[in-house]
């Protein structure tokens, strides 16, 4: 996981990013952070609670997709303010798409389709 705010900012900075309503995902090719990942959510989503919980979805819909994951990428997810009325399932099916979109899965099949075969 990216914990420092020096990768932080290195991925912000040399990163592409892709975007939708929920949250923002930032893609940096690399070596040296291979494979990590960082959440975060900014004081305009709300009071602490609702930034944790905004941090948890992006988390989970992380975790769920992990395995698709093409290897050689740190990932930044970064969530919005559409993020704090909705379910687990609509934050994870966004995740799918814009990672789709992003070019980070290992092929372009579906993460979906993997797990029901």
């Amino acid at each position: 996981m990216l914990k420092r705010r020096s990768d932080f900012q290195r991925v912000y900075r040399t990163g592409r990013s892709w975007a939708n309503r929920y949250f923002v995902l930032y893609v940096f090719k690399t070596d040296c952070l291979d494979g990590k990942v960082g959440f975060a959510a900014g004081k305009k989503l709300g009071c602490a609670v609702v930034r944790n919980r905004v941090k948890r979805l992006l988390r989970e819909s992380y975790r769920k997709n992990q395995a698709m994951i093409r290897p050689g990428l740190a990932l930044l997810l970064v969530g919005r303010k559409g993020m704090v009325d909705v379910k687990c399932d609509v934050v994870e099916k966004s995740f799918v798409s814009l990672g789709r979109k992003a070019g980070i899965f290992i092929d372009s099949a579906s993460p979906d389709r993997k797990k029901e075969k």
